[in-house]
């Protein structure tokens, strides 16, 4: 092909107003393909390997790899759909869109899709054939309109769209059925929309989603990387009807976006059901009767109850009659009743009987577990069997049996004895740790945030601090890391499979020139010691003298700073479903930072959190009985509310502080700092203005009232989803009353909830490796009422205010 149609095709193909050309792949770092039409090539970064790709003459480069440490680009003329994918270290797979997209920008001369019927279900004709039809297209007349099997295309610039001939001898020709692309226009409620679009329907600017000013939220790209919230550009994460964003106008915190319909018809969103699926989007059935035996409202009218979930914003919901149905990703199908009170409720919807398939993309990942029993692993881990599901950069791992977002092999069908259990970390390929496939379409998979167990595991060693390790003599260092192991300067010299590292400085067996001392001097690269240079998130590595093996990682375990870090207990919590008003009773001493906040004659009214030795953390209307210290005493590492275990800690409050802008947050001195046990541990805190992402899984505990619910007098643990505050501030739940500075968690389903007693105590979310105090327990509006979660004081608000009391104080 020559250079100037490469020019011309690259011209066709790419959008007006594409400023950076990555903007056209899609990229999966750890992710490799197995292709044989593939050219290597010396790159210095990801823009140059682009660049190439595009220049590239012998053949139509669909995708290319980046290896960032040998600085090589591979690039290729297959891509994912006609690949086989493997996870490989050190890479990113580049891939053009254009070839993976199965919709239409336009009329559809850039399509590059693999639909091959007509829009009447005809098989399209090959393009190299000459029966039924002799045609006046080929793939050698026309080279660059992508003429490949039998794929719909649009060589004629036809304004129908794409088309082709047909294997029908009495049908020459037809056009083919492909939806456009989401990028001018919307389908449905715009749920896939991926447009630049970036102000309001009146005229308001957008505010980034990454950017917490001016309006807190909990819509966090880094939690929700399928909902491509990228820039500020509008989308619709959580079901409106149609896209929206956050403002720049401090006065107005979100407004629809004016997003036109598109003109053609929708992707196929897939099989309908007659029963409960997932959580029921797809259910087409004709229930019509809520959980509690109301008749539903019908979807097109506004009385008894006005709403927007009509059959107009919601098109492809099939919002039917009265029927029972989920537009909005509840947790079940739902209706509005034609009653006045409830104004909606869930429907008994009965189970399907066989379970969904492994790869369906609505499928809710399983959420993450608390590495606690096995919080390490011997040797390279194959035979670690423990909970945690965190990978090394805080991302949720996706399920061994499902095939979304990550297609692979690596099932518990394929490999039966390696422990593939739910979306546990596990090492089913003998590699240097425990990994998994993560739930982040555009990194493959990563190492679990695991360390590998050392001699601190297994005997009694004084933990050492980060500046001791750090300032001590070369010869006396431990060989030990924190972190990533940028620091690490020890003389660790083979990799995970014990192979001996290469020299820094040495070309053979591996010529490079971007690590070297000379190149990075402040790196530490000493001889042949394993260092971490680019600072990768995996830790330390080296060059190895293995000539068909350019790099691996080092054995380098984690050094020990303290037995007892905030936010990890030492028993594993039960983190079951539900609530404190019918929640369960937790494992005892699992949640060790709940504290019990007594009279001075003993009785437990309110909770508390410890969040160091000497303070805990309470609501501020669990002290207005009386503003002297010496009217209360906090109980520490108990389990039940009387008859209190022998091993508890008494200790007498000697301070109260109030939040001077009178939040509803409280802190307490204790008079003696506690003894930090197995039983007694702090929570951590938040960074300062965190905000937890929406349908964050939070857990409370306390020994608040449980109507009637068993348990009662021992402490009760239940599971939250976190709901952002432009939800819950719904007028069908609390309509406007949650402030800023508060956050909500809950089932709006109702019947179970924290309540009378639980007030003070923590709200704590699970982040990477350990517990975090998100939020205090505040109010709500009744104990477990539907639609009315309850609300807890942001902590992240108010940690300057904690940090300068503590120092003060």
């Amino acid at each position: 092909m020559e250079h100037k149609e490469v020019v011309l095709l690259l011209l066709l193909f790419m959008k007006s107003g594409h400023g950076d050309p990555l903007d056209d792949y899609i990229n999966t770092q750890g992710a490799s393909l197995s292709t044989l039409s593939k050219k290597q090539l010396e790159a210095g970064s990801v823009d140059d390997c682009a660049k190439k790709c595009e220049e590239e003459t012998g053949f139509i480069c669909r995708s290319f790899q980046y290896h960032s440490k040998e600085q090589q680009c591979v690039l290729m003329a297959e891509n994912s759909k006609s690949s086989s994918v493997f996870r490989m270290r050190d890479v990113v797979l580049f891939e053009k869109r254009m070839y993976l997209s199965e919709c239409r920008i336009g009329n559809g001369r850039s399509y590059r899709g693999t639909v091959s019927k007509t829009k009447t279900g005809v098989a399209c004709q090959k393009w190299s054939d000459n029966v039924p039809h002799k045609p006046n297209y080929t793939p050698a007349s026309y080279p660059l309109e992508g003429l490949e099997e039998n794929y719909c295309r649009n060589p004629d610039n036809d304004k129908e769209g794409p088309w082709c001939y047909t294997t029908d001898p009495n049908q020459r020709f037809d056009y083919c059925s492909i939806p456009e692309c989401e990028d001018e226009c919307m389908h449905c409620s715009g749920e896939n929309y991926e447009g630049k679009i970036s102000t309001t329907m009146s005229g308001l600017e957008c505010q980034p989603w990454n950017a917490q000013s001016p309006h807190a939220h909990g819509y966090i790209p880094s939690k929700f990387p399928n909902k491509k919230l990228k820039m500020n550009y509008c989308r619709n994460p959580d079901g409106e009807p149609r896209p929206w964003c956050f403002t720049m106008d401090p006065t107005k915190r979100w407004e629809f976006c004016d997003i036109p319909r598109c003109t053609t018809p929708p992707p196929t969103s897939g099989p309908t059901y007659q029963c409960l699926m997932g959580n029921g989007e797809n259910y087409g059935g004709n229930v019509a009767v809520t959980v509690s035996g109301h008749t539903c409202q019908r979807w097109s009218e506004q009385t008894p109850h006005k709403h927007n979930r009509t059959p107009e914003n919601f098109p492809c919901k099939n919002l039917v009659e009265n029927y029972c149905r989920n537009p909005d990703g509840e947790m079940a199908p739902w209706c509005y009743t034609n009653s006045n009170e409830p104004r909606w409720e869930y429907c008994q919807i009965p189970s399907c009987d066989s379970s969904p398939p492994t790869d369906q993309a609505d499928s809710p990942a399983p959420p993450e577990q608390t590495p606690v029993v096995q919080k390490c692993y011997h040797d390279n881990g194959e035979s670690y069997r423990g909970t945690s599901s965190t990978t090394i950069t805080g991302k949720k791992c996706q399920a061994w049996s499902s095939m979304t977002p990550h297609r692979h092999e690596k099932t518990p069908e394929n490999y039966p004895n390696a422990g593939l259990t739910m979306n546990y970390c596990r090492n089913p390929d003998g590699d240097k740790g425990p990994w998994c496939y993560t739930t982040d379409p555009e990194v493959r998979w990563e190492f679990c945030n695991l360390k590998k167990c050392s001699q601190t595991e297994e005997s009694v060693i004084k933990p050492l601090s980060e500046t001791q390790v750090l300032s001590a003599e070369p010869s006396s260092k431990p060989d030990c890391m924190f972190g990533n192991g940028k620091a690490y300067r020890g003389k660790k010299a083979t990799t995970v499979a014990g192979t001996p590292c290469q020299g820094w400085a040495a070309q053979e067996p591996h010529r490079h020139s971007i690590f070297t001392p000379t190149t990075n001097p402040r790196a530490g690269l000493e001889k042949n010691y394993c260092r971490n240079p680019d600072n990768d998130d995996n830790g330390p590595w080296c060059y190895t003298m293995n000539p068909k093996k350019l790099f691996d990682y080092c054995d380098v375990p984690q050094c020990e700073l303290s037995s007892f870090d905030c936010g990890k207990p030492k028993v594993e919590p039960k983190k079951c479903p539900g609530r404190v008003v019918g929640g369960c009773v937790a494992n005892p001493h699992s949640w060790p930072w709940q504290i019990s906040l007594r009279t001075r004659f003993g009785k437990h009214f309110c909770g508390g959190t410890l969040i160091s030795p000497e303070w805990v953390l309470t609501a501020a209307h669990c002290l207005e009985r009386s503003s002297r210290p010496s009217s209360y005493k906090v109980i520490l590492g108990a389990h039940r509310e009387i008859r209190l275990e022998a091993d508890v800690q008494e200790i007498e409050v000697s301070k109260l502080f109030l939040e001077p802008t009178r939040a509803d947050i409280a802190l307490l001195k204790l008079s003696s700092p506690a003894a930090i046990t197995n039983k007694v541990i702090p929570v951590c805190l938040p960074p300062p203005n965190y905000v937890v992402a929406d349908r964050t899984v939070c857990y409370i505990t306390g020994w608040g009232e449980t109507q009637g619910t068993f348990g009662a007098g021992l402490l009760k643990e239940a599971q939250l989803p976190v709901i952002e505050n432009k939800v819950c501030n719904r007028y069908e739940y609390l309509n406007g009353r949650v402030k800023s500075t508060e956050l909500c968690a809950g089932h709006l389903a109702g019947g179970t909830d924290s309540c009378q007693g639980d007030s003070g105590g923590p709200l704590v979310c699970f982040e990477k490796d350990k517990y975090i105090l998100q939020g205090v327990t505040s109010w709500g509006l009744g104990c477990a009422r539907p639609n009315k979660p309850g609300v807890y004081v942001r902590v992240s608000t108010y940690v300057p205010w904690i940090e300068r009391t503590m120092r003060n104080n």
